[in-house]
């Protein structure tokens, strides 16, 4: 019996390392692509941008344009989008009133913005009021994603 177990454990041992021995495949790997200087523009705007309240109105109704320093456009894949609103607080205890940021968000995977954001928004634009295109996801004529750079409108 552990002369039987004993040629078990040799015929593990022996099978294992006929494993190990095996040939590997060279593996070639791809080198990295470099991703291209990218803008993010709305309307002619791009970065961070000071507007009016009636010019915000009317950018948030454009679409989102990706493009790099050649001027090709970039498919848009989504993006996240942020709306910082100042609002009026009272305080219970003291009655006293103070500016706070209200902020909502969501992720978006088409551009312009959906008609309930653009009615909401558009009734609401006031001065010191922020929105934030970020995380913006696009994708080369090769299907190859990328991030973009971040947009931020402030309204004066």
């Amino acid at each position: 019996m552990k002369k039987i177990i004993t040629q078990i454990c040799f015929a593990i041992i022996a099978l294992n390392s006929v494993q190990a021995q095996r040939r590997q495949l060279p593996v070639t790997l791809k080198p990295p692509v470099k991703a291209p200087k990218l803008f993010t523009t709305i309307g002619k705007f791009k970065d961070t941008s000071t507007v009016t309240a009636q010019l915000a109105d009317s950018l948030i109704r454009l679409s989102l344009q990706i493009a790099d320093i050649k001027k090709l456009p970039y498919t848009l894949t989504s993006y996240q989008f942020l709306y910082k609103q100042m609002v009026t607080t009272e305080d219970e205890q003291t009655g006293k009133t103070s500016k706070v940021a209200s902020i909502k968000s969501s992720l978006f995977k088409a551009s312009p913005l959906p008609t309930l954001w653009i009615n909401i928004l558009s009734e609401n634009i006031k001065k010191g009021d922020e929105f934030f295109f970020f995380d913006v996801i696009v994708k080369d004529a090769k299907g190859r994603f990328m991030y973009a750079p971040n947009l931020k409108l402030i309204v004066e």
